[in-house]
Protein backbone atom coordinates (compact mmCIF):
# COMPACT_ATOMS: atom_id res chain seq x y z
CA UNK A 1 0.00 0.00 0.00
CA UNK A 2 1.23 3.71 -0.58
CA UNK A 3 -0.18 6.92 -0.09
CA UNK A 4 -1.21 8.58 -3.12
CA UNK A 5 0.97 12.44 -3.19
CA UNK A 6 -1.14 14.92 -2.29
CA UNK A 7 -2.04 17.62 -5.08
CA UNK A 8 -1.33 21.22 -4.63
CA UNK A 9 -2.67 22.47 -1.51
CA UNK A 10 -6.44 23.70 -1.08
CA UNK A 11 -8.29 25.03 1.86
CA UNK A 12 -11.08 23.50 2.75
CA UNK A 13 -14.50 25.18 2.14
CA UNK A 14 -16.02 27.13 5.13
CA UNK A 15 -19.87 25.72 5.86
CA UNK A 16 -20.80 27.94 8.25
CA UNK A 17 -19.59 31.14 10.05
CA UNK A 18 -19.47 29.57 13.54
CA UNK A 19 -16.34 27.79 14.53
CA UNK A 20 -17.63 25.64 16.70
CA UNK A 21 -20.37 24.25 13.84
CA UNK A 22 -17.34 24.34 11.59
CA UNK A 23 -15.66 22.17 13.69
CA UNK A 24 -18.63 19.46 13.07
CA UNK A 25 -17.91 19.38 9.69
CA UNK A 26 -14.18 17.90 9.95
CA UNK A 27 -13.66 14.15 10.61
CA UNK A 28 -10.82 11.91 11.01
CA UNK A 29 -11.70 8.06 9.83
CA UNK A 30 -10.21 6.91 13.38
CA UNK A 31 -13.09 8.52 15.15
CA UNK A 32 -15.32 6.31 13.07
CA UNK A 33 -13.89 3.17 14.48
CA UNK A 34 -13.28 4.69 17.77
CA UNK A 35 -17.15 5.45 17.96
CA UNK A 36 -18.42 2.40 16.24
CA UNK A 37 -16.50 -0.97 16.62
CA UNK A 38 -17.24 -0.87 20.74
CA UNK A 39 -20.82 -0.23 20.02
CA UNK A 40 -20.84 -3.30 16.97
CA UNK A 41 -18.69 -5.21 20.27
CA UNK A 42 -21.90 -4.07 22.38
CA UNK A 43 -24.63 -5.43 20.25
CA UNK A 44 -23.07 -8.78 19.46
CA UNK A 45 -22.84 -9.00 23.16
CA UNK A 46 -26.69 -8.05 23.04
CA UNK A 47 -27.14 -10.76 20.25
CA UNK A 48 -24.97 -13.31 21.92
CA UNK A 49 -27.05 -13.01 25.15
CA UNK A 50 -30.47 -13.16 23.15
CA UNK A 51 -29.84 -16.41 21.44
CA UNK A 52 -28.36 -18.04 24.37
CA UNK A 53 -29.31 -21.52 24.42
CA UNK A 54 -30.78 -21.37 20.84
CA UNK A 55 -27.32 -21.44 18.88
CA UNK A 56 -24.30 -19.34 18.17
CA UNK A 57 -25.15 -19.82 14.83
CA UNK A 58 -28.73 -17.16 15.26
CA UNK A 59 -25.81 -14.82 15.53
CA UNK A 60 -23.93 -15.64 12.72
CA UNK A 61 -26.78 -15.45 10.37
CA UNK A 62 -28.15 -12.34 11.48
CA UNK A 63 -24.81 -10.43 11.51
CA UNK A 64 -24.30 -11.51 7.81
CA UNK A 65 -28.20 -10.25 6.75
CA UNK A 66 -26.75 -6.99 8.29
CA UNK A 67 -24.14 -7.07 5.81
CA UNK A 68 -25.72 -7.97 3.05
CA UNK A 69 -28.27 -5.22 3.79
CA UNK A 70 -25.31 -2.56 3.98
CA UNK A 71 -24.50 -1.66 0.70
CA UNK A 72 -28.24 -1.84 -1.00
CA UNK A 73 -28.59 1.17 2.14
CA UNK A 74 -25.53 2.27 0.64
CA UNK A 75 -26.63 2.29 -3.01
CA UNK A 76 -29.68 3.76 -2.12
CA UNK A 77 -28.88 6.60 0.22
CA UNK A 78 -25.80 7.64 -2.29
CA UNK A 79 -28.30 7.79 -5.09
CA UNK A 80 -31.70 9.15 -4.05
CA UNK A 81 -30.84 11.00 -1.16
CA UNK A 82 -27.26 12.46 -1.01
CA UNK A 83 -27.55 12.51 -5.36
CA UNK A 84 -31.37 13.82 -4.85
CA UNK A 85 -32.48 16.36 -7.63
CA UNK A 86 -35.58 18.76 -6.83
CA UNK A 87 -37.25 19.95 -10.06
CA UNK A 88 -37.62 23.63 -8.44
CA UNK A 89 -35.02 23.53 -5.73
CA UNK A 90 -35.05 26.76 -2.99
CA UNK A 91 -31.69 28.33 -2.32
CA UNK A 92 -32.16 26.43 1.27
CA UNK A 93 -33.09 23.15 -0.32
CA UNK A 94 -29.42 23.85 -2.51
CA UNK A 95 -28.05 25.07 1.14
CA UNK A 96 -28.89 21.59 2.50
CA UNK A 97 -27.41 18.95 -0.30
CA UNK A 98 -24.57 21.04 -0.41
CA UNK A 99 -23.81 20.21 3.18
CA UNK A 100 -25.04 16.72 3.18
CA UNK A 101 -22.38 15.40 0.25
CA UNK A 102 -22.03 18.60 -3.10
CA UNK A 103 -18.86 19.81 -0.43
CA UNK A 104 -17.23 15.83 -1.11
CA UNK A 105 -17.74 16.66 -5.09
CA UNK A 106 -16.08 20.32 -4.69
CA UNK A 107 -13.56 18.70 -2.87
CA UNK A 108 -13.47 15.51 -3.25
CA UNK A 109 -9.77 15.18 -2.01
CA UNK A 110 -10.73 17.08 1.18
CA UNK A 111 -9.58 14.26 3.85
CA UNK A 112 -11.40 15.59 6.46
CA UNK A 113 -15.05 15.17 4.60
CA UNK A 114 -14.61 12.00 3.57
CA UNK A 115 -16.30 10.00 6.02
CA UNK A 116 -19.63 10.93 8.25
CA UNK A 117 -19.26 13.02 11.27
CA UNK A 118 -20.75 10.69 14.24
CA UNK A 119 -23.52 14.20 15.00
CA UNK A 120 -24.91 12.73 11.55
CA UNK A 121 -24.42 8.62 11.51
CA UNK A 122 -25.40 8.25 15.05
CA UNK A 123 -29.15 9.35 14.68
CA UNK A 124 -28.92 7.59 11.71
CA UNK A 125 -27.69 4.47 12.99
CA UNK A 126 -30.82 5.16 15.94
CA UNK A 127 -33.45 5.24 12.88
CA UNK A 128 -31.85 2.21 10.77
CA UNK A 129 -32.21 0.14 14.14
CA UNK A 130 -35.93 1.64 15.10
CA UNK A 131 -36.96 0.19 11.74
CA UNK A 132 -35.21 -3.38 12.19
CA UNK A 133 -36.80 -3.47 15.59
CA UNK A 134 -39.96 -2.73 13.91
CA UNK A 135 -39.47 -4.70 10.81
CA UNK A 136 -37.62 -8.21 11.81
CA UNK A 137 -38.65 -7.84 15.98
CA UNK A 138 -42.23 -7.15 15.54
CA UNK A 139 -43.32 -7.90 12.15
CA UNK A 140 -41.38 -10.68 11.46
CA UNK A 141 -41.47 -11.83 15.07
CA UNK A 142 -37.28 -12.63 15.47
CA UNK A 143 -36.47 -10.05 18.33
CA UNK A 144 -33.41 -11.76 18.84
CA UNK A 145 -32.10 -11.55 15.12
CA UNK A 146 -32.49 -7.64 15.74
CA UNK A 147 -29.16 -6.87 17.48
CA UNK A 148 -27.23 -9.34 15.20
CA UNK A 149 -28.54 -7.63 12.22
CA UNK A 150 -27.60 -4.40 13.43
CA UNK A 151 -24.05 -4.98 14.35
CA UNK A 152 -23.62 -6.61 10.74
CA UNK A 153 -25.28 -3.28 9.53
CA UNK A 154 -23.08 -0.81 11.61
CA UNK A 155 -19.88 -3.32 10.27
CA UNK A 156 -20.90 -2.31 6.79
CA UNK A 157 -21.15 0.56 7.46
CA UNK A 158 -17.44 0.82 8.73
CA UNK A 159 -16.14 -0.40 5.60
CA UNK A 160 -17.78 1.43 3.11
CA UNK A 161 -16.23 4.93 5.31
CA UNK A 162 -12.61 3.31 5.07
CA UNK A 163 -13.22 2.08 2.01
CA UNK A 164 -14.07 5.67 0.51
CA UNK A 165 -11.03 7.19 2.87
CA UNK A 166 -9.01 4.79 1.13
CA UNK A 167 -9.98 5.06 -2.10
CA UNK A 168 -9.24 8.61 -2.67
CA UNK A 169 -6.03 8.41 -0.53
CA UNK A 170 -4.34 5.10 -1.31
CA UNK A 171 -3.23 3.41 -3.98
CA UNK A 172 -3.57 -0.39 -3.26
CA UNK A 173 -2.13 -3.19 -5.64
CA UNK A 174 -5.07 -5.63 -6.16
CA UNK A 175 -7.75 -6.00 -9.33
CA UNK A 176 -10.41 -5.39 -7.01
CA UNK A 177 -9.44 -2.04 -5.17
CA UNK A 178 -8.00 -0.88 -8.43
CA UNK A 179 -11.17 -1.66 -10.20
CA UNK A 180 -13.32 -0.21 -7.31
CA UNK A 181 -11.65 2.96 -7.23
CA UNK A 182 -11.94 3.18 -11.04
CA UNK A 183 -15.61 2.86 -10.46
CA UNK A 184 -15.85 5.52 -7.84
CA UNK A 185 -13.24 7.74 -9.73
CA UNK A 186 -15.77 7.65 -12.61
CA UNK A 187 -18.48 8.97 -10.53
CA UNK A 188 -16.62 11.89 -9.27
CA UNK A 189 -15.31 12.59 -12.80
CA UNK A 190 -17.19 11.36 -15.32
CA UNK A 191 -21.11 11.53 -14.39
CA UNK A 192 -22.03 12.37 -11.21
CA UNK A 193 -25.45 10.57 -11.70
CA UNK A 194 -23.87 6.81 -12.23
CA UNK A 195 -22.22 4.56 -10.32
CA UNK A 196 -23.21 5.38 -6.97
CA UNK A 197 -21.82 2.16 -5.35
CA UNK A 198 -18.89 2.72 -2.92
CA UNK A 199 -17.63 -0.51 -0.96
CA UNK A 200 -18.98 -2.17 -4.08
CA UNK A 201 -20.17 -2.21 -7.92
CA UNK A 202 -23.33 -5.07 -7.70
CA UNK A 203 -26.18 -3.11 -7.06
CA UNK A 204 -25.04 -0.63 -9.94
CA UNK A 205 -24.73 -3.50 -12.53
CA UNK A 206 -27.78 -4.86 -10.77
CA UNK A 207 -29.81 -1.56 -11.66
CA UNK A 208 -28.02 -0.56 -14.73
CA UNK A 209 -26.10 2.24 -13.58
CA UNK A 210 -22.59 1.03 -14.07
CA UNK A 211 -22.41 2.33 -17.48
Amino acid sequence: MTQQAPSKAEAPLRLFKSDFLEWFTHISPVVVLVVFLPIIAFFLWRSARANQGMGWWHVLISFVIGLVIWPLVEYLLHRFIFHFSPKNPSERMNRVLFLMHGVHHAQPKEKTRLVMPPVVSIPLAAIFYGLFFGVVGSLFKLPNYVDGIFAGFLTGYVVYDMTHYALHHFSFKGAYFMKLRQHHMAHHFKNHNRRFGVSTWLWDDIFRTNE
